[in-house]
């Protein structure tokens, strides 16, 4: 197993160890774990494309553990009252219409690459996370990075529905 596929498999480690402690209540640990996790996920796709060492796995698990990563911080954090349910139920909904996007593009042959709009959403769902960990419930940082990550996960979502536009049209 390559590096970028360890560093995979250590962020989807990290995803419960980050959940008890923000459970614990323990946050300023449970934010350095979201931290170190979603570094992991740069270096990986970092290292993976500069050495030439991308994978099947990696192309299914990465995505899958930003996905489990990101929502289930987001679950904790709305259930304590630090998102609002709202934009987390629009990032649930956005990711599992982009996922299923994928699956019937790929069942006909055509894969869908990350672009650039996802990696700016996945970049703003990262720091509304960490905003909404290390800042006071409710605080205009936070407040502004839910809706900078709201309006670009729809922008993204529509950008991926617009390029798949000739997958979903029946034969």
């Amino acid at each position: 197993m390559n590096l970028p596929n360890k560093l995979t498999l250590f962020r989807i480690v990290l995803i419960p160890v980050c959940l008890v402690c923000w459970g614990a209540g323990w946050h300023a640990a449970a934010a350095a774990v979201f931290i170190l996790a979603a570094v992991t996920d740069f270096l990986d796709g970092y290292i993976a494309r500069k050495q030439g060492i991308v994978t099947t796995f990696g192309k299914f698990a990465d995505p899958v553990a930003d996905k489990i990563l990101v929502l289930t911080s987001m679950i904790f954090l709305c259930a304590d009252g630090r998102l609002p349910a709202w934009a987390v139920a629009l990032v649930a909904a956005r990711e599992l219409m982009i996922d299923g996007l994928r699956l019937v593009s790929a069942g006909k042959g055509n894969i869908m690459a990350a672009g650039w709009l996802g990696k700016i959403k996945t970049n703003l769902q990262i720091v509304c996370v960490v905003c909404a960990m290390v800042l006071a419930p409710g605080s205009a940082i936070t407040w502004t990075a839910v809706i900078l990550m709201s309006v670009m996960t729809v922008i993204s979502g529509a950008q991926y529905l617009w390029a798949a536009r000739d997958v979903l049209k029946e034969n």
